[in-house]
């Protein structure tokens, strides 16, 4: 273990990505994962007839240019758009609302059904999402300075070149994009179409997964980035988690890194400031002259190194990171006779629907009409349920965990009746599942919600952008930080690249 210069704690897809850029610059890399297999969040999880799922993703694509550099074509990862990628709302008389962003006619006929004025609107509704994901890709791939001076002039150069393609997007759209960062989802629709349905089901994209309704601001932006972390609407099915985390795993490997599992991290080892390696559980230590953290920042900072290390104001400003996980997930065993439609199927009638389901979580209570996005694999259906806050007001996960399985089979029934008699084995992932399972604190896949005060130059915290911490040598790479949210692998390549830049200025 002397060998190894670098330390990764965790083996999720940031991290995997960030140690397979270091070993392929030459940095000797070791990454310890606390559960028995790689892949974080990607890993997969078996029923109990030995069904394998995607237990938190339905679907999962790392950017374009992250997935050529690491060669995942060559080690089994595919990107290639599904034909049944198409967003399906179950709308309250029975029917259906079909959304693709490819424009096809069976979704203009779908919208005109609704809308004719909002069928004619929607292809430049799309041009203008693709125009802005793609600038969001640009804006998150870009590094952010810590906005200390010395850090502002080195970045010069590329947030000139950002402003100058947000400049390029022509003025109609540069607008557009700078105003819906802030907007409610409401309001961002409302400018585009009169359906309610439709202006729904864009809703229900900007909520997912975050602890936001439908009338918070801000739900435009994550519209737009889940919009970039999907290629459109629909979840990418065909891009398996599982899979992808397998390439991953495969890519690190082949590049020289080493993966142990069944190694949880203990504590960040610090002297003067300095980070010197890690102690695992079992009390074995390991020195390094850098360690990168996947780990969500608040239990980085504050469990892993720990605020004697750390100064007063930083502390209180990695306390003050706001997680507050709403999302359970629900797997259903059926017969095969579900009666569901393919693509990505959400219950989501209205915007009031969507905000009364928030306001629950509010409250501590679970929503009795939840918001669901629900995923189909042969006979396993796959329940995205919101919401259902990590912090309960009355009882706890072990007496709450029925209550979810219960009010998602019975959503999903009042829409299409065959389910319910098709279900055999219902397996429901909860918030504190999330937490004492995958280390996800409170429950939030995000690693922090995705709000305004929490993006680029404040993300993970104001200040502290850069991937960097106030302990030399100690890094974040994953998904609290800037470029971070949802399954990218941007956060781990610019994590990866910050490190070689201050190794090469320590030599």
């Amino acid at each position: 273990m002397a060998n190894h210069d670098t330390l990764v704690i965790g083996a999720g897809h940031n991290s995997l990505v960030a140690a397979t850029c270091l070993a392929r610059a030459g940095r000797k890399v070791l990454v310890l994962e606390r559960r028995d297999a790689p892949g974080g969040q990607l890993a997969p999880l078996a029923l109990n007839d030995g069904t394998q799922i995607d237990p938190l993703h339905a679907g999962a694509r790392l950017r374009a240019d992250v997935a050529r550099e690491l060669d995942l074509a060559r080690h089994g990862a595919s990107f290639e758009p599904s034909a049944s990628d198409a967003l399906v709302s179950a709308l309250p008389d029975g029917g259906t609302l079909r959304l693709a962003t490819a424009t096809d006619a069976a979704t203009l006929d779908s919208i005109r059904a609704l809308s004719a004025r909002d069928a004619a609107r929607w292809p430049e509704f799309v041009r203008f999402m693709d125009t802005a994901a793609a600038f969001l890709d640009v804006l998150q791939s870009t590094p952010m300075p810590r906005l200390a001076d010395a850090d502002v002039v080195a970045h010069a150069r590329p947030l000139a070149s950002l402003a100058w393609k947000l400049r390029r997007l022509g003025r109609t759209d540069m607008f557009r994009f700078m105003r819906s960062l802030s907007m409610s989802a409401v309001e961002f629709t409302e400018e585009w179409f009169e359906s309610e349905a439709l202006r729904a089901a864009l809703g229900a994209v900007a909520i997912h997964g975050s602890t936001l309704g439908a009338m918070s601001a801000g739900t435009g932006y994550t519209l737009l980035h889940n919009w970039l972390n999907r290629g459109g609407l629909a979840q990418p099915i065909a891009a398996s988690p599982r899979r992808l985390a397998a390439a991953l795993v495969s890519a690190s490997r082949a590049a020289g890194v080493e993966i142990r599992v069944a190694a949880p991290v203990a504590r960040v080892l610090v002297d003067c400031q300095t980070v010197r390696g890690v102690r695992l559980d079992s009390g074995e230590e390991i020195h390094a002259s850098f360690v990168l953290s996947g780990a969500d920042p608040r239990h980085t900072l504050l469990g892993l190194v720990g605020a004697a290390d750390l100064p007063p104001e930083f502390v209180w400003e990695a306390q003050s990171i706001r997680m507050r996980g709403s999302v359970a997930k629900v797997h259903v065993l059926t017969d095969g006779t579900h009666g569901l439609p393919g693509g990505t199927l959400v219950v989501a009638p209205s915007l009031k629907y969507l905000e009364r389901a928030f306001d629950a979580s509010k409250y501590g209570e679970v929503s009795e009409q939840p918001y669901l996005e629900v995923t189909t694999a042969g006979a396993v259906v796959s329940v995205h349920f919101q919401f259902a806050p990590y912090a309960l007001r009355h009882g706890d996960w072990v007496t709450s965990r029925a209550l979810v399985e219960r009010s998602a089979v019975e959503t999903i029934a009042t829409h299409f009746r065959s389910f319910g008699a098709s279900v055999r084995e219902v397996r429901s992932i909860t918030p504190a599942d999330l937490e004492a399972t995958w280390g996800v604190t409170e429950g939030d896949l995000n690693h922090g919600q995705l709000i305004l005060d929490q993006l680029l130059f404040m993300r993970p915290m104001p200040g502290w952008s850069d991937h960097r911490t106030p302990i030399d040598g100690l890094y974040l790479c994953g998904s609290g930080v800037h470029g971070g949210g949802g399954i990218s692998g941007v956060a781990g390549r610019n994590a990866a690249r910050r490190v070689l830049a201050d190794a090469t200025r320590r030599t």
